[in-house]
């Protein structure tokens, strides 16, 4: 299938502020529908343009009075009821995937977290013209978007755009035409379609101009009466042959008719799928709104009340699935409605229990409420004039509702009259007010009406309606209406026969019927629709064997699909959350990996979608055998990112990952697979997936046995896969003959940005291979090399890389038997490198000698921002060195020197220095014996340096003396917030000095007095302290011999003077 765009439309949408209840709900469907009126539905953008029919596309009469019929049938302006930004600009995609083509569009939504996939945007002007200068326009293009996306909305709006000549400027015609329109007629020629919207065509001087620049729009292909059939319809080359209409669009498609002509076709994303791939040039799909939006939305529904708009979106966020349909335009503005009206119309304390919704099912039963235009009931009671408002919605329910449960079965969602009469739908009902609530109408280009509920899920509900009420006396079969009767009469037979009907039906058409079907069941919904649609307590007692007849339709060996992850919603609506509940709980008592039955894998496969735990990550370690892991692998595509780490997986569970990874619709952007049973063969099977991958962008294999002969596969694959940007081989045994692959990878890759390769017994010649292709490389930022046994052979081959590449920014070269010859070239290169921010060099071999050519370094280098040169041998000598080249330098800004041997001179050095240094923010001395001579050093410089943030002397030898430096240096001090002086011996007095310093200090924030033999009296003199310290967040005092009491006591102590304070003791 070639480029495929979906456009945006079919929203409109501004808030009602007066007006009865009943008024705004049928002028919100006007607007929901899309297809209604036609100047409400127009879109509204700035003008450019006047609205003359004015544009450089021809000066014929008979064009121009084309564009001005469009724009009186598209009206002045267009509503968006949100950023109008949205449908300047569609996203190109290349074809469906397989959740679009079989699956209802809110489990689209749901499964995928409402994310786009990775997709290139194009505006709205170059819709139709070519991609690059190479490529020639598309001929047929398709718009796809979901139920109530907007799709009919941005037509118009497009049409109107022409008609000004302010896009499609090379077009000279634009032949809108909608499926409803088509639905009239049973046979039709292509001259006599064309000629429907514009009639003179093949008069002289259009014959052929006309037509060769034509654009045929076709909108809604989901609404088609008879589905297209590309291998069974017969060519037809004849424009005055009269055939079917489906066969007619069939062979306009294909080019057998009109090959000249331009087609743009808008459909739901499922009914999109009879067309050829092959056929499709161009493929656009409709962004959703995005949190913004749906902010913009409901503050042009409510303009006059801020205050109203922040409740309604707080309630809407307290739900996430709510909140995430709310991305479909015609969905937020129905949500946003109803939980505006029930603001404004709060009842007694009864409605105070049920609002706000909580489910699907209960939205939909307030907005029918809201429909009704009153509450229904009246101190207990019916009153007469409710009484006669409840028979008229259940005599509309019954007679709109056959209908609509009867389209969901035979997707049919456009009505006309002969429907009508064939359901015996009462025409003169639908005039009443509530009926226009719920059924749009429309008069066709043919004059005769359409029909058509506001929205999908309005079908859905009231066909819910209609089959729960006539289940109460039906003896057959509600969905054949067969003459047989059924032995067993009773609800829960047809419950029973809905939902094996719904897990039955492959495109999901009948999911959200159910879920409506269920949400009928509970209490709250009950208590809301009492007196007005159902008997108070009616089919309550069936909840619980509801519930469980839901649960038995989950197969035990069948994978986890969307009919079984759409029982749980159903659950949900039902208010049957138990078993949701015990698996989340397990999730986060890490008991999972006991639940295995196929509920709680149900159950597992809807938290992934709706659990706000699972939204950025869903980590699923230590908890999944093959087995379960293979039965949820059809839902786990759709997260974004996931972890499966030591799981014991083993080769054959990577070919079924690989297969999920080379999905269309894969979305899972982070894969973690750390210490698992992973060998070279499943590492093939991985490279094999991303050599089509679209999404993944981090992949974890750290801790495995891949070997070289895996990260060969995984390099092959980074030479032609543009998606992955961080790879980890951490641990993996790959050796140089596997650096040598990554490195022949890096060569030609322009995407990785991060790779880890430490741990895996990589020699001189490894780092000369990866040295080599860094010289070429420039998307790499941090190549992680610690761990391996490089020498002082490699670092120096990649040393002469850092004086060419302009890309890495990080480096780390840990545990690399790095001596002083090693760090002497690398700091050479270092001299004249511009990009290195960060440098690792800890656990090596450098003395002071190569101390002094990193001091060297230092004073030349302008770029480097972290260095780390723990566990060295650096001794004072070195340390003293860095520390002069620390005045001079202007960008360090952390520095690592624990446990290098440095003692009180070199403190003194350090001291000196950042009274000089306005960069360093971060100074790390532990486990090296400075002593209070050098402690009082450092403080010393405390009292004048603005830079420092967070120093580190933890088993400093530091006594009483150097803690008073540090205290007297803190009262001073307005920058240090972080102070780590665990494993010292401040005792009682260091203890006192601090205290006194926090009464007056503002900005410390972190301070660790861990085994510090504070004592008892030197805790309660922090403790104490804090009451006049507001800055402090977080204290550790554990190990200082407080005893259990005195520590319970302490404790309470700081909660009490510091409430912000967290306590460790």
């Amino acid at each position: 299938m070639r480029k495929q765009e979906v456009q945006t439309g079919r929203e409109a949408g501004q808030g009602h502020g007066s007006g009865s209840p009943t008024e705004q709900v049928k002028a919100l469907m006007d607007l929901l529908a899309g297809k209604g009126g036609q100047g409400s539905q127009a879109l509204q953008v700035p003008n450019r343009m006047p609205d003359t029919p004015l544009g450089p596309h021809s000066n014929d009469t008979r064009i121009q009075r084309l564009r001005e019929a469009l724009l009186s049938r598209a009206g002045s302006s267009l509503e968006l009821g949100g950023s109008w930004h949205r449908l300047t600009s569609l996203l190109l995609v290349e074809g469906l995937t397989d959740l679009q083509l079989r699956e209802h569009d809110f489990t689209q939504l749901e499964a995928t977290r409402g994310g786009q996939r990775p997709a290139r945007t194009i505006a709205l002007d170059r819709l139709f013209l070519p991609l690059s200068r190479v490529s020639i326009p598309p001929r047929v293009s398709i718009t796809i978007g979901v139920a109530g996306m907007g799709k009919t909305t941005l037509v118009r709006h497009f049409v109107r755009l022409w008609a000004q000549g302010q896009v499609g400027k090379d077009f000279l015609l634009v032949l809108p035409l909608t499926f409803r329109d088509l639905n009239t007629h049973e046979k039709l020629s292509a001259d006599m379609l064309i000629r429907s919207i514009f009639p003179h065509v093949g008069e002289p001087g259009l014959a052929v101009a006309a037509l060769a620049r034509a654009l045929l729009i076709l909108d809604g292909l989901d609404e088609c009466k008879t589905p297209l059939d590309f291998s069974n319809t017969m060519a037809c080359m004849d424009p005055k042959k009269e055939i079917q209409v489906d066969h007619l669009i069939t062979n306009i498609i294909r080019g057998n008719l009109f090959p000249e002509v331009s087609i743009w076709i808008t459909s739901r994303p499922g009914a999109a799928g009879q067309i050829p791939g092959s056929l499709v040039d161009r493929m656009t799909e409709i962004r959703g709104f995005n949190e913004e939006e749906i902010k913009e939305c409901l503050e042009k529904m409510f303009p006059e009340d801020q205050i109203l708009v922040g409740w309604v979106l707080s309630q809407v966020q307290v739900d996430r699935a709510l909140y995430l349909m709310c991305m479909v335009p015609a969905f937020c503005r129905l949500t946003g409605s109803v939980l505006g009206h029930l603001c404004r119309n709060r009842s007694g304390p009864q409605d105070m229990e049920l609002w706000p919704p909580r489910t699907l099912c209960e939205l939909y039963s307030w907005y029918f409420r809201m429909a009704l235009g009153g509450e229904g009931q009246e101190k207990g009671k019916l009153s007469p004039r409710i009484e006669q408002v409840a028979h008229g919605s259940r005599k509309m329910v019954g007679t709109l509702g056959r209908l609509a449960f009867h389209g969901l079965v035979k997707r049919k969602y456009v009505f006309y009259e002969q429907d009508m009469k064939a359901f015996g739908v009462d025409l003169a009902l639908l005039q009443g007010t509530l009926c226009s609530c719920f059924l749009q109408r429309e008069e066709t280009l043919a004059s005769s009406t359409a029909f058509c509920f506001t929205h999908l899920s309005v079908q859905e509900f009231v066909a819910a309606v209609y089959y729960y009420t006539a289940s109460k006396r039906a003896i057959f079969d509600l969905f054949t209406e067969s003459s047989v009767s059924w032995p067993r009469l009773g609800f829960l037979t047809h419950f029973r026969s809905a939902a094996q009907r719904a897990m039955q039906a492959e495109d999901g058409r009948l999911d959200v019927f159910l879920r409506f079907l269920s949400g009928l069941l509970s209490p709250r919904v009950n208590s809301l629709l009492a007196g007005s649609l159902l008997a108070r307590g009616e089919h309550q007692g069936y909840r619980v064997q509801a519930a469980e007849l839901l649960k038995g339709c989950l197969h035990p060996d069948a994978a986890v699909c969307a009919r079984a992850v759409n029982v749980l919603y159903c659950l949900h609506e039902l208010q049957h959350t138990e078993l949701a509940r015990s698996v989340q709980e397990a999730m986060g008592s890490g008991a999972l990996a006991g639940l295995t039955s196929p509920p709680h894998r149900a159950a597992l496969a809807y938290l992934l979608q709706v659990s706000d735990a699972c939204a950025w990550e869903a980590n699923l370690s230590l908890c999944l055998s093959q087995g379960v892991l293979q039965r949820l692998l059809p839902q786990l595509l759709y997260c974004q990112s996931l972890r499966l780490d030591t799981n014991q997986f083993q080769d054959t569970v990577m070919e079924l990952l690989g297969s999920v990874l080379s999905r269309k619709d894969c979305c899972i952007q982070k894969l973690s697979l750390a210490e698992n049973q992973i060998s070279n063969k499943g590492a093939k099977a991985l490279a094999r997936s991303l050599l089509v991958n679209r999404s993944l962008t981090t992949l974890d294999l750290h801790a495995n046995s891949i070997g070289p002969q895996g990260a060969k596969a995984l390099a092959d694959a980074l030479k032609i896969n543009r998606t992955l940007t961080s790879l980890s081989l951490q641990s993996n045994m790959i050796r140089d003959h596997g650096a040598k692959s990554m490195a022949e990878a890096l060569a030609s890759n322009r995407t990785l940005s991060v790779l880890q390769l430490q741990k895996n017994t990589i020699g001189p010649m490894g780092a000369q291979r990866m040295a080599d292709a860094l010289k070429q490389n420039r998307s790499l930022k941090e190549l992680m090399f610690s761990s391996n046994s490089i020498g002082d052979e490699g670092t120096q081959a990649l040393a002469e890389a850092l004086k060419v590449n302009q890309g890495l920014e990080s480096l780390d070269l840990q545990s690399n038997s790095i001596s002083d010859a090693g760090v002497a070239v690398l700091m050479g290169a270092l001299c004249t490198n511009q990009t290195l921010l960060s440098l690792n060099l800890q656990e090596n071999s450098i003395s002071p000698e190569g101390a002094r050519a990193v001091a060297h370094a230092l004073c030349t280098n302008s770029t480097l921002k972290n260095l780390d040169l723990t566990a060295n041998l650096l001794h004072d000598q070195g340390a003293q060195a860095i520390a002069v080249a620390v005045r001079e330098n202007r960008t360090l800004t952390s520095l690592h020197l624990q446990w290098n041997f440095i003692q009180a001179g070199a403190a003194k050095a350090l001291g000196q220095a950042l009274q000089l240094n306005r960069s360093l923010a971060s100074l790390d001395l532990q486990e090296n014996a400075i002593g209070d001579e050098g402690a009082s050093a450092v403080a010393s410089a405390l009292k004048a340096n603005t830079a420092l943030t967070a120093l580190y002397l933890q088993v400093a030898s530091i006594g009483a003396q150097g803690a008073q430096a540090l205290g007297e240096a803190l009262a001073v001090n307005r920058t240090l917030e972080i102070l780590d002086l665990r494993g010292n011996t401040i005792g009682v007095a260091g203890a006192k000095a601090l205290a006194n310093a926090l009464k007056v200090n503002s900005s410390l924030q972190r301070l660790n007095l861990q085994e510090n033999s504070l004592g008892m009296d030197g805790a309660i003199c922090i403790a104490t302290a804090l009451s006049g310290n507001h800055g402090l967040q977080h204290i550790n005092l554990q190990g200082n011999h407080i005893g259990e009491s005195g520590a319970r006591m302490i404790s309470e102590a700081i909660k009490t003077n510091a409430p912000t304070c967290t306590v460790e003791m």
